[in-house]
């Protein structure tokens, strides 16, 4: 490969994770508007505050349900195709919703609702997205780039439900529905950056590249007078990608179970809402705000030791929230750590994720991931509420501690093979 191909395609990944961290505080200020807005109208529409939950649960089964069609669509038709339709699906979520508030139709909300978790998964394939032309040694730090510019959405997003209940108000929208005129505004915007900003795009330009070089092997080789070599396929690294799949799935879990049922704890206990509102928001902080220090540890430490740094400060966490329970200090201190934790096992483990699976399945693996991710904190938040119930929250802290032994068990007894395995050319 030429210089001049590689300073371009070193350009075009810096415009691909500029476009993408855009796409991410878009998308953001969208969902954290509607998240917290959807929950209210559930409880309004249905009757019941029991079905305030069913809100977030809608949007991670559509995350859930999305990430291998989105998927399979990047593999075929690139990464802005993918991306584009997932926002335009969260924004015809969004459309529904709102008209599930006029209508007060409660089946309508929870299938807009689905929708819009599309643009969760979309969210998610963008960290692999931020990739497809990284180089091996920033991969890292590249893909935490795109996941902390989530951080501006996140903390921003809450505070556009007021706005947009008056601006509903003003356009004459049903109450509660406002919030929604935000998320497709956002989502319309993202997938009109992703088809715009994305050209070339990223994943068809990786896969030329590899071509490329194994042309340009082809020709050097009889150049020198060698026979032809016959090229065997590259081969997953499937310990790999089980560890890494395995510490993303779990490491979500842990991390929504606790995070779900701390309001329900402390308000249980006398805190205010503004205690509940400020631990939430510090816990958000730390899934996103230090996510470069992770990528960048990384890339130089290695995957596998942030993901054991990762495990180490979410056992910090289940042991303050644990054993501090009773104490809003030692809850806020074990929420930031649940925070940084996950970042840290995400980040580093998404990284391994991508090295681990050979270049033409990447995009399916990824979505598998994805799926999995998103399977495993929707049953970590369903079962949480039980242990809650039955064991209280500390009990609930302890419980969990299962699945931190459970990746730090595979992550010591997972071989070591650095990746998707090249085998020799056979001559």
């Amino acid at each position: 490969m030429t210089t001049h191909t590689v300073v371009s395609v070193a350009a075009l990944q810096r415009r691909t994770r500029t476009v993408l961290m855009a796409g991410q505080i878009l998308a953001g200020l969208g969902m954290g508007a509607t998240l917290s807005i959807g929950a209210i109208l559930a409880a309004e529409i249905s009757g019941s505050p029991a079905f305030s939950g069913m809100a977030a649960t809608m949007v991670t089964l559509g995350a859930a349900l999305a990430a291998i069609p989105l998927a399979r669509l990047a593999r075929r038709a690139g990464r802005a195709p993918a991306l584009a339709t997932g926002a335009l699906t969260a924004a015809l979520g969004a459309i529904l919703s709102m008209v599930a508030a006029g209508t007060e139709s409660f089946a309508l909300l929870l299938v807009g609702i689905a929708l819009i978790g599309s643009g969760t998964a979309v969210n998610l394939q963008s960290r692999f997205a931020a990739v497809d032309l990284a180089a091996p040694s920033t991969r890292g730090r590249d893909l935490s780039l795109v996941v902390w510019a989530t951080t501006v959405g996140a903390v921003s997003g809450p505070n556009l439900i007021g706005p947009g209940e008056t601006l509903g108000a003003y356009l004459g929208l049903p109450e509660l529905s406002g919030p929604f005129l935000f998320t497709v505004l956002a989502q319309s915007l993202a997938a009109a950056l992703y088809l715009i900003g994305l050209r070339p795009d990223p994943l068809r330009v990786a896969a030329e590249w590899q071509a490329e070089q194994q042309r340009a092997s082809r020709a050097d080789a009889e150049l020198a007078g060698v026979e032809q070599p016959i090229v065997v396929a590259a081969v997953d690294d499937r310990p790999g990608i089980r560890l890494a799949i395995l510490s993303i799935a779990l490491s979500h879990a842990t991390m929504v179970s606790v995070m779900a049922m701390t309001p329900v704890h402390l308000t249980a206990h006398g805190a205010s809402l503004v205690i509940v509102g400020f631990t939430i928001s510090l816990h958000i902080a730390g899934m996103y705000a230090l996510s470069p220090v992770f990528g960048i540890l990384a890339d130089r430490v290695g995957r596998r030791f942030t993901i054991a740094v990762g495990q180490g400060m979410l056992a910090a966490s289940l042991l303050m929230t644990g054993f501090g329970a009773e104490s809003e200090g030692w809850v806020v201190a074990g929420l930031i750590f649940l925070g940084l934790g996950w970042s840290a096992s995400t980040v580093a483990g998404s990284a391994l994720l991508t090295e681990s699976a050979r270049p033409d399945r990447r995009t399916i693996v990824q979505g598998r991931s994805d799926l999995v991710m998103s399977a495993s904190g929707a049953v970590g938040g369903a079962l949480a509420g039980v242990a809650l119930a039955a064991l209280g929250y500390s009990g609930l802290s302890f419980v969990t501690m299962v699945l931190v032994g459970v990746v730090m068990f595979v992550l010591s007894t997972t071989p070591r093979k650095g990746g998707a395995v090249e085998p020799a050319p056979l001559t």
